[in-house]
């Protein structure tokens, strides 16, 4: 039952990946709209997409195949740092009692060169809760969500960048 204090939500979505990854790419938790569409990132109004196509300069995915389509040829594994939490909503702010994904199951078996979270969230709960046990370091990118207006799409393009210069081997 939601309420003030929250939801406890169990990540409901299977990791994206295959042996070609080069990047992980990891959110914290798919919020309501996304596990409504079973899909990472599924809010229309988040900007995840748009960004990816436009680091490859491709037409912005569609629909749920598209989308993994677009990562695994482009060598990029898409998951969540958390397996289970205690969230309001899609507030990040709000996540209690967080509990990691076993990332461990994508990076032994991809050639994951670099991680990349998006999000101050995912980022801090990736170094305290899974960076430890996996000694690989990761990288902080700004949120695609709404909740980040201050930025525009053009600007989280060029955020992303190292991104795509990972995932393309550069």
């Amino acid at each position: 039952m939601a309420n003030h204090a929250g939801t406890r939500v169990i990540h409901p979505l299977e990791p994206i990946f295959d042996g070609g990854c080069r990047v992980l790419v990891l959110g914290t938790m798919p919020s309501p709209k996304s596990r409504e569409v079973r899909f990472y990132y599924g809010n229309p109004q988040n900007r995840f997409w748009r960004v990816m196509a436009s680091l490859w300069q491709e037409p912005v995915p569609a629909t749920n195949d598209e989308r993994r389509d677009l990562c695994l040829r482009h060598h990029v594994a898409l998951w969540d740092v958390l397996a289970s939490c205690t969230i309001v909503g899609a507030s990040d702010a709000s996540i209690r009692d967080p509990v990691p994904n076993d990332v461990a199951r994508v990076l032994s078996a991809a050639p994951i060169t670099h991680v990349f979270c998006t999000g101050g969230t995912a980022t801090r709960l990736y170094r305290r809760l899974i960076e430890p046990a996996s000694g690989m370091p990761c990288t902080g990118l700004p949120s695609t969500s709404p909740a980040n207006a201050r930025m525009r799409l053009g600007d989280l393009v060029v955020a992303y960048e190292p991104l795509r210069r990972a995932a393309d081997g550069e």
